[in-house]
Formats: C-alpha cells, sequence, structure tokens
C-alpha cells in the first residue's frame, strides 16, 4: 500500500500490546497500599486489564473505605515498587514482533508514542526491562495514566494535541477500544494480552490482529489507510 506523506502518530498501549502481562497483575497495587497504610490488608480488588493507575489506585482505596487523600501516597509506593523489582531483575517480556513493528513505523517516518494506563515512569522501567529502546519513542506525543481515573481522560489528551494528523491507538483491550472511541481515535486491536480475537471483534477496531509478526502487514496496512483526524474546531 502506498503510505501518504500525512504526519502519522502510533499511539502504543504497553501492558499485553508491547509487553506481556505480568505473571501475577495488580499484587502491586495492592502492596503499594499496605505501604502507605503501614499494615497487611486484605485484598479486596482484582486486577482488571485496560484500567489506568490512577484507577485502579483509586478503586482500591476506596474499597478499604479510605479516603482520596491517601492516593498520592500510593502513587509514590507504586512508584518505588515498581523500581525495586526493576532493579531486582524481575523484568517485563516484550511482545513478539513489537520492537520490530516499532523500528519499521520509525523507518517509515511514523511516530511511535505511548498512550498507557502507567506513569511515564513505570512505561520506562517496563521498555526498558522488555529490552526495548526508550529513545525508539516519542515521550513529548506519549499520553500516562497515572492522573487520569478513567482511561478516556489519556485519549482526550491525545486527540487534542494530534488533531488535524493521523493517529491510532493500538491496544490489547476493549477498555482500550472504548477510550478511542470517545474522543474519535480509530482503534487497531491485537490479541496479544487476555482478550482473543473473537472478543476483540466485538470492538470498532479498524483492524485485529492476531500479534504483530502473523500480522504485521495487516497492521501497516490499516494504519497506512486511516484518514487524518477530524481538527479540533470541526462540529
Amino acid at each position: 500500500m502506498e503510505h501518504h506523506p500525512v504526519p502519522t502518530t502510533v499511539l502504543w498501549d504497553i501492558d499485553g500490546t508491547l509487553v506481556r502481562n505480568a505473571v501475577s497483575p495488580g499484587n502491586l497495587y495492592h502492596q503499594a497500599l499496605e505501604r502507605a497504610m503501614g499494615q497487611e490488608l486484605p485484598q479486596l480488588v482484582g486486577h482488571q486489564h485496560g484500567r489506568t493507575d490512577a484507577g485502579i489506585i483509586a478503586e482500591h482505596v476506596r474499597a478499604h473505605e479510605l479516603g482520596d487523600e491517601v492516593i498520592p501516597l500510593v502513587s509514590r509506593h507504586l512508584r518505588d515498587l515498581s523500581e525495586e523489582r526493576h532493579r531486582s531483575g524481575e523484568h517485563r517480556v516484550a511482545a513478539p514482533g513489537a520492537a520490530a513493528l516499532v523500528a519499521r513505523f520509525a523507518g517509515l517516518g511514523w511516530r511511535n508514542g505511548l498512550l498507557t494506563g502507567n506513569s511515564a515512569f513505570r512505561a520506562r522501567v517496563k521498555l526498558s526491562g522488555a529490552g526495548f529502546d526508550v529513545d525508539a519513542f516519542d515521550w513529548d506525543h506519549s499520553y500516562f495514566g497515572d492522573e487520569a481515573v478513567e482511561r478516556a481522560g489519556v485519549t482526550a489528551l491525545a486527540a487534542a494535541d494530534l488533531a488535524g494528523t493521523r493517529a491510532v491507538i493500538v491496544g490489547d483491550t476493549p477498555r482500550d477500544g472504548e477510550a478511542a472511541d470517545a474522543v474519535g481515535i480509530p482503534f487497531l486491536a491485537v490479541a496479544t494480552g487476555v482478550y482473543d480475537v473473537d472478543a476483540l471483534r466485538r470492538t470498532n477496531a479498524v483492524a485485529i490482529a492476531r500479534d504483530c509478526v502473523a500480522d504485521a502487514a495487516l497492521i501497516e496496512d490499516a494504519i497506512a489507510a486511516l484518514p487524518p483526524l477530524r481538527p479540533a474546531d470541526d462540529d
């Protein structure tokens, strides 16, 4: 397919998309809450894929009937725990073909950004631990969920910044798709997380890839065919 010279930004999700999901997802948030409170607590909240850090922390705090003023402290402990795990050698694993596709898009002149529920710090830790070159991503055009309770708050920032250019969100969960739909950014689904191809067909994805190896060409062609986002001042 011909690639027209329209400025293009590929906004990658991290967990389940660029890197494999953690073996025990959600435990770190609970441990951060325990550190903040200085005691062991029953785990009342299960992990929900596609949520933001801020949203998951808020749910843990409220499930224990604690005040929201605790949330910033829990967030700091989450950062500390992420760094401790990284330094101990507990690293994430890159999803097959993801790094190669990032390099391929850069070669086409496309911008590789991030749109993730994690903070920028946790994004760097996960990506570097999985063997990615963090400088392959445009951090000035990346969007993070450490302050937005709902993922649509993150996608809204991206839509405002990228209006009038071509952009796409690549993610592995229906929540990624719902947040993209909320602001009019196309969603491209990859079945490398907990949701399979059949489950992702229930989203409005412009394409659904099995992974970044078998369907690398499908992903590239689907992005190349997208029109620019509507300018922010359009009705």
